[in-house]
């Protein structure tokens, strides 16, 4: 009898660990489950409302997407890289470039979404034209913004770089200037222009809605449609051995459905550029092109 007992106890004990087992799988889905259907995603903004909405029409196509914010960038990329996430929002081509060649990353863009404009403001003059000689500017200091904010200010004939710059240009590299520049973090570049440290700022299209600052205000604005900002494209990210997932399509193609746009079009107050002709292709030929002249810039 007690060997029986025994025996018996042994496969309920084993059937329950296996039921246990098959609930703790079900439950982990996504980025380190077994559950198909679920994509973990990671934003910077995830309560955004059109997420909501990318959300309503991905569930559709049979795909539960998750979106976790985390507010670092290196984060944002790590939990890509370790597979804590499936892919991830918030990033334009030359900073995943400069995530990969730093941390020896394999990620790679899977579709485009759009350029979003880093424009001059001024609260005092409503021209660029009128800006005296010497007036100083501030511009974002973080080296990927600092780069395209140079170049902005040479197409508005403030100044000159050398070889006509590029998307890794420095202070060092401007030959001749009218202005002087003023290096500040991201965040206090409109700081910057509402005390009165500078008389024009150059402020990415997030800052410059944190901070008030309305389109009258705008002295010079890129031309969204310059092929020289494709450094400048925002992707959908991802893993490599991840990249062939036939659901990444799905999520590109809801990302661009009238709604959506509609959604992230409202949230951006329009100024925004959507780059719906990109193919994956395209996105990983540009971005070895930016990692190859990282690494030669490094030597």
């Amino acid at each position: 009898m007690t060997s029986r007992r025994t025996a018996r106890l042994a496969t309920i004990l084993s059937a329950s660990a296996t039921a246990l087992m098959l609930t703790l799988t079900g439950c982990a889905g996504g980025a380190q489950g077994g559950d198909e259907s679920r994509l973990v995603l990671g934003a910077d903004d995830g309560n955004e409302t059109h997420w909501s909405v990318l959300k309503q029409k991905l569930a559709d196509e049979g795909i539960d997407l998750e979106v976790r914010t985390i507010n670092d960038g290196v984060q944002l990329n790590q939990g890509v890289q370790d597979g804590e996430l499936d892919g991830n929002l918030f990033q334009h081509l030359i900073y995943l470039s400069q995530f990969n060649v730093e941390n020896n990353g394999s990620l790679v863009p899977v579709g485009a979404t759009a350029v979003y404009p880093l424009a001059l403001y001024s609260e005092k003059y409503t021209d660029v034209k009128d800006l005296p000689e010497g007036a100083k500017v501030a511009i974002p200091n973080n080296p990927t913004n600092l780069a395209r904010g140079l170049l902005n200010l040479q197409t508005a004939g403030l100044l000159t770089l050398k070889d006509g710059g590029n998307a890794f240009s420095t202070p060092a590299d401007i030959v001749t200037t009218k202005v002087e520049l003023l290096p500040v973090d991201t965040n206090q570049t409109v700081t910057a222009l509402k005390d009165g440290s500078a008389q024009a700022a150059i402020v990415n299209n997030t800052q410059a809605q944190k901070g008030g600052l309305g389109d009258e205000l705008i002295i010079f604005k890129e031309d969204l449609n310059n092929p020289q900002l494709a450094p400048y494209i925002n992707a959908f990210v991802t893993r490599d051995d991840k990249k062939d997932d036939p659901r990444w399509a799905k999520v590109v193609a809801a990302y661009h459905s009238t709604e959506v746009e509609a959604a992230v079009t409202e949230l951006n107050q329009g100024n925004l550029q959507f780059k719906t002709e990109w193919t994956g292709a395209q996105l990983q030929d540009e971005l070895t092109s930016l990692e190859d002249a990282l690494k030669a810039q490094k030597g």
